[in-house]
């Protein structure tokens, strides 16, 4: 039956519209019970919509936020969407599930509560910062204006591809310097747009502003800002979009309005004359509507936008009858499937020659990703936001003469406490001395950045931090003083120590399969005092093992090793068993041997394949008896220790072959560890490229930071004959060639890149900016497209990411891959 009602109409068209999405949704009605649930919330949850429709929504999915702070009601109150990360919330079978919750709340005719959508997505906790930075970043890119954060001390901290490309500053220029340094504009000292954002909580439109570029170019651009929140709501930053208004100050003065102008604006723009017919409709209008121009030319612009603000407060009439620009920041209007799209818009009046106003034209952007850009901005940046960069500035000599909030926070002393006193004397750096920042500023007239120093806070507590430093000037340009910024790197330090926590056992980093298999079982062998049998090849970390059962065990005696290939039979003995005085020429005094050292404790007996068959005898008495004759001794010793054997052959081969004695082997192999080799175990190079980038910066005394993501790439690439210790060579040798804080190509020994690799090398200029993180993402992807031969789907799945994901980090990390035969 067909209904008239353009509500239900609408209605079925949202329905419609919610069971394409992939994400699971659902809508109430004003009371919460549940009046619409998609295929995807079906499927998520394990129920049917008929069984929960009229239900109310909080029994059905009993999260974590129903009772305290239900979204919905929030969203309501607010007047906007909210964003609310890692609710749990529980499936029929009463799993908990992870997910990030998008709720939107109706209003009716009164402008009362009445009900809501709720869009899910699922989320996974131990990767939420890099998720929401994935989405911020995501979001960032999609808008087609300039688009870019600061923080409370107008540092920019994202910048966009489409500011880029305006400004002519790439984004690595661009973020951590203060807005203005940037942009230039000629409201920056006056009338700052961001300022009066997050002064007043509120969007501030400017449609007339001049900035200039990279190349000293003035350019016109309107702008649109917003305060950045927290999750508590409190004002972080701000986020400014802007669009460049040359091509409307050119379509402005032509009359014409001809269409190779009109579609050169990336922004939806119409234009109307006087009567308010439509009579230019440009591609983006088309797109932005779903009504094509054919459509639209020659009919009332109310009757194609159906906005909110046709008949109370249009903005095309106020600009015609004003002949001013207008300008409206929160307007809705309605697509041609009759949903709701939030906008921006720009109105101005259009001319003739005499400058008569003979119509109008509007430009209309959707706001939809920037409201997304502020929540979730406001999300991911809030745990380094909330850190702050502490700032401080002193006259020239050394007084404080002013301390911000962050700075209070960070140091502990108040503002009061802080001026007026030295600032070595607040802050105890460990570059006060020797190596003062704010000096080298003032004495070289250049800029100190990026320094690590420690300070010590009011409370004692040694706090690491991160130091910029300029020389201040008054208006004849003479030194009077100097500024610092600095930031608490407790959190980053936090961070990485959490990291290196999660995959180190003792003394030994992996996060290999095979090898977290045997961490578990580590602390079972350590309790007992069985003999241990380690194999693996060359530089594979046998020792280590050794020495952490040792340290596991409850044995209090010492740990000593012996490498028997080292030493010839005759030396060998002696060393293993100790000699009386006199029982050989020169044995002028007894000698203990390292059985008796390792009394109550481990001996670890390296490369124990080697031993000739005489001494394999003597040793397998000891194993058997537990005890032993030291060389010219009657009486016999015994031995209370537990031995570890290791070997980088095939025991049980040199047993067939006869040089290796079967019952020997038998009591050696009681329990059996076999290590992988660095080949198979290549998901670890990023972290063991970290562990020691961290060891040779304390023994040489070095700062490099990281490595980057071509040598990494390269080492992923390199099969290890040698294991870890030539990993570790590599590494030693870079340090010594490497004269910046980032291990580049260049640094790698004469002949490591294989030929087809030496493309990476010559476009190491212009590689993405690299960090511990990127290194480590690029290195598993790699790793995962070695396993599985480079097949793409194959690779996706493992890594739990769609396919196109996949294609887009291969391509940010440059990651070129063979693809297999079995693709």
């Amino acid at each position: 039956m067909q209904t008239n009602d353009p509500q239900k109409t609408d209605a079925r068209m949202s329905k419609s519209s919610l069971n394409s999405i992939a994400d699971p949704a659902f809508t109430v009605d004003k009371e919460l019970n549940i009046t619409f649930f998609n295929r995807a919330a079906e499927k998520m949850i394990g129920v049917k919509r008929w069984d929960v429709v009229g239900k109310k929504c909080y029994d059905v999915f009993r999260t974590s936020i129903c009772k305290s702070s239900c979204a919905l009601k929030q969203a309501f109150q607010l007047g906007e969407k909210i964003i609310s990360h890692n609710i749990g919330l529980k499936n029929s079978q009463n799993a908990e599930l992870s997910v990030i919750a998008f709720s939107t709340a109706f209003f009716d005719d009164e402008n009362e509560f009445d009900g809501g959508v709720e869009i899910f997505r699922e989320s996974l906790d131990n990767k939420k910062d890099e998720c929401q930075n994935s989405l911020s970043d995501s979001i960032l890119e999609s808008i087609a204006e300039g688009a870019f954060s600061v923080d409370n001390d107008w540092h920019i901290t994202s910048f966009n591809r489409a500011a880029e490309e305006m400004t002519g500053v790439h984004r690595s220029d661009a973020i951590g310097r203060k807005c203005y340094e940037v942009f230039k504009a000629d409201i920056c000292k006056s009338s700052c747009a961001l300022r009066q954002s997050i002064e007043t909580g509120r969007d501030v439109i400017n449609p007339k502003v001049t900035i200039r570029d990279i190349e000293g170019d003035i350019i016109p651009i309107s702008v649109s800002s917003s305060a950045l929140r927290n999750e508590k709501f409190e004002v972080i930053g701000g986020v400014e979009i802007f669009s460049d208004t040359s091509d409307i100050e050119k379509l402005r003065q032509n009359v014409s309005l001809c269409d190779t102008i009109f579609e050169s604006i990336v922004e939806g723009a119409f234009s109307v004359d006087h009567d308010w017919y439509i009579t230019s409709f440009n591609r983006a209008a088309e797109e932005m509507t779903g009504v094509h121009r054919s459509d639209a030319i020659g009919r009332k612009c109310y009757e194609v936008f159906k906005a909110d603000i046709c008949k109370s407060s249009c903005a095309l009439k106020q600009s015609i009858e004003t002949g001013r620009d207008v300008s409206n920041p929160k307007v809705t209007i309605r697509d041609i499937e009759g949903d709701i799209i939030p906008i921006k818009i720009s109105a101005s009046a259009l001319r003739n020659e005499n400058f008569e106003v003979i119509g109008g034209v509007e430009t209309f952007c959707n706001t939809s990703d920037i409201e997304g850009l502020r929540r979730e901005l406001s999300l991911s940046d809030y745990i380094l936001d909330s850190i702050g960069d502490g700032a401080f500035t002193v006259d020239e000599d050394w007084n404080i003469t002013s301390f911000n909030r962050a700075a209070e926070k960070i140091s502990g002393f108040s503002k009061d406490e802080a001026i007026g006193r030295k600032c070595f004397d607040v802050f105890k750096a460990t570059i006060c001395k020797d190596s003062c920042a704010l000096k080298q500023s003032i004495e070289t007239d250049e800029e100190v950045t990026n320094l690590k120093a420690t300070i010590t806070n009011k409370d004692g507590r040694l706090v690491p931090i991160n130091v910029t430093a300029s020389a201040l000037r008054d208006e004849d340009g003479n030194v009077i003083g100097g500024v610092e910024n600095f930031r608490d790197c407790s959190v980053l330090e936090e961070m990485r120590k959490e990291i290196s926590e999660q995959y180190t056992f003792q003394d030994i980093i992996s996060k290999n399969h095979k090898i977290r298999n045997i961490f578990t079982i580590l602390p079972n062998i350590a309790k007992s005092d069985s003999t241990v049998l380690i194999e693996g090849p060359s530089g594979s970390g046998k020792e280590l093992f050794a020495k952490a059962i040792h340290d596991l065990s409850t044995r209090t005696g010492r740990y000593v090793a012996l490498n028997c290939a080292a030493l010839p039979d005759t030396l060998l003995e002696s060393e293993l068993f100790g000699y009386k005085k006199g029982a050989f020429t020169g044995a002028k005094g007894d000698k203990l041997g390292r059985f008796a050292l390792a009394e109550g404790g481990t001996f670890f007996l390296d490369e124990v394949g080697d031993i000739s068959p005489a001494l394999q005898l003597r040793l397998l008495r000891v194993l058997q008896e537990k005890e032993y004759e030291p060389l010219g001794s009657t009486s016999t010793v015994k031995a209370d220790v537990r031995v570890i054997a290791a070997t980088n052959r095939d025991l049980e081969k040199l047993v067939d072959e006869g040089s290796f004695r079967r019952d020997l082997f038998f009591r050696l192999n009681v329990i059996k560890i076999s290590l992988p080799s660095l080949a198979e175990r290549k998901e670890d190079i990023p972290i063991l490229v970290d562990h020691f980038i961290h060891k040779f910066n304390n023994l040489k005394q070095k700062d490099i930071e990281f490595a980057s993501p071509e040598v990494i790439r390269l080492l992923m690439r390199h099969d290890f004959p040698g294991n870890i210790r030539e990993l570790e060579n590599i590494i030693e040798y870079s340090f010594v060639m490497c004269h910046s804080g980032v291990i580049e190509v260049g640094c790698l020994p004469d002949g490591f890149a294989e030929p087809g690799q030496e493309q990476t090398k010559q476009n190491q200029a212009t590689s993405e900016s690299a960090t511990p993180l990127s290194n480590a993402e690029a290195g598993t992807i790699l790793a995962a497209l070695q396993k599985f031969e480079g097949h793409r789907g194959k690779t996706a799945a493992f890594l739990g990411v769609e396919k196109t994901t996949l294609w887009r980090k291969m391509k940010k990390y440059q990651i070129v891959f063979p693809v297999g035969k079995k693709r």
